[in-house]
C-alpha cells in the first residue's frame, strides 16, 4: 500500500432528472431544499452511502475492503469481533474497566506523590493491555469506510474514534429547484378488506416527489496526515475516484430518476499540507446557466469555465 504524500481538494458535479436525489424523512420524503434560496440539497451522508455501496459491490465486502456501516449491520457486534480477533473478550474488558474505575477513585483520595505516580502507572498499564489500539487498527485495516471517512467506535466495547481523511460538504444545486408531486396508481390492493371496500376495482393511490432537473455541486477534501493515521492509501484513493465516477451507474432506483456524475475536478497539492486555500481553488470553477429566462432541464443548459491554478497545485479533470 502506497502512503499518500499530497493533499487533495475536489469539486464533484452531478445532476438529477425527474427524480428525488435525497428525500427528507422529516418532510414526507420531499427533496431537500434550502428554504431561503430554493436550492436543492443533498447531504454528505447520502453521498458517502453511495461510495460505500459501490465499494461493497466491487470488492464484495471482503477485507481490506469490507464496509463498517452497511445495511442491517450491528456496529457493536463488529467492534466486539475486532476485540476478540486481537485477543480481548467483552468480559475481560469489563473486568479491566472495573479495575480502572477503582484505581481512579483511589487516585482522587491519595495525597502521597509517590503513591499517586504508582497508581497512574498501574492505570496506564491496564489501559495498554485493553488492546483498544489493536482493535482500532484491526478495524481501520479491514474496513474501507473507516479508514476513508472515519468512525465512532466507542458505542460498545471502546475502540475509540477515527477521524477520516476524506470529507464531503453537502451537495447544493446551482439553481433553485422545483419540487413536484405526482399522483400514482397501483393496480392492486394490499388486503382483502380493501378489495371488498372497492368492490373489485382494486386500485391504490400514492404520491411521488421529483425534481424535474437539478445540477448539484459538492466539495471534498483529502488530508494526507489523516490518511497516514488511518492507513488510507493511494490504492484506496484510486478506488474512491472510481466510486465517484461510477456510483450512480450502480445505484439506480425508480425514485431517484436519472442521476449522473458530470464532472470531477481534482486539485493536487505539491505537499501534504497544501499550497493554497481550498476556497480559492473552488472559486476557479465557475458554473453558469446559459439562459436565465428558460428553466434548466439538461446539463447542456449550463456552461463551466475553469481558471488558472496557482503555483504548487495541479488540476486534473477526471470526468
Amino acid at each position: 500500500m502506497t502512503t499518500l504524500k499530497n493533499r487533495y481538494d475536489f469539486v464533484y458535479i452531478f445532476d438529477v432528472k425527474d427524480g428525488n436525489p435525497n428525500g427528507d424523512p422529516d418532510a414526507g420524503n420531499l427533496p431537500r431544499v434550502d428554504a431561503e434560496t430554493g436550492q436543492g440539497i443533498i447531504t454528505d451522508v447520502c453521498l458517502k452511502r453511495k461510495v460505500r455501496n459501490y465499494v461493497e459491490l466491487v470488492k464484495e465486502a471482503k477485507p481490506p475492503y469490507d464496509i463498517f456501516i452497511k445495511e442491517r449491520a450491528v456496529l457493536n457486534q463488529t467492534i466486539e469481533n475486532a476485540f476478540i480477533k486481537v485477543g480481548l473478550s467483552e468480559e475481560k474488558q469489563k473486568e479491566y474497566d472495573e479495575k480502572i474505575k477503582s484505581l481512579k477513585e483511589d487516585l482522587k483520595k491519595e495525597k502521597d506523590k509517590n503513591k499517586i505516580e504508582t497508581l497512574k502507572k498501574e492505570i496506564d498499564s491496564i489501559k495498554e493491555s485493553l488492546n483498544a489500539d489493536k482493535a482500532r487498527k484491526y478495524l481501520t485495516d479491514n474496513y474501507y469506510d473507516i479508514r476513508t471517512f472515519g468512525a465512532v467506535m466507542a458505542t460498545g466495547m471502546n475502540a475509540g474514534q477515527v477521524r477520516g481523511p476524506v470529507q464531503f460538504t453537502f451537495g447544493r444545486s446551482v439553481s433553485p429547484i422545483v419540487s413536484l408531486e405526482h399522483s400514482i396508481t397501483r393496480m392492486a390492493v394490499t388486503t382483502e378488506k380493501e378489495a371488498e371496500d372497492q368492490k373489485g376495482d382494486n386500485r391504490t393511490m400514492g404520491r411521488k416527489s421529483t425534481v424535474p432537473y437539478g445540477l448539484y455541486v459538492a466539495y471534498g477534501f483529502i488530508s494526507a496526515p489523516l490518511a497516514k493515521q488511518t492507513g488510507f492509501s493511494q490504492e484506496d484513493l484510486d478506488l474512491f475516484w472510481k466510486a465517484l465516477i461510477n456510483m450512480f451507474e450502480n445505484d439506480r432506483s425508480a425514485a431517484r430518476g436519472l442521476m449522473s456524475a458530470r464532472k470531477l475536478y481534482v486539485f493536487e497539492h505539491s505537499d501534504e499540507l497544501g499550497s493554497a486555500p481550498a476556497s480559492k481553488l473552488f472559486d476557479l470553477i465557475k458554473i453558469q446557466k446559459k439562459d436565465e429566462n428558460i428553466p434548466a432541464r439538461d446539463f447542456s443548459d449550463y456552461s463551466i469555465t475553469v481558471g488558472q491554478t496557482p503555483s504548487g497545485v495541479t488540476l486534473e479533470e477526471k470526468i
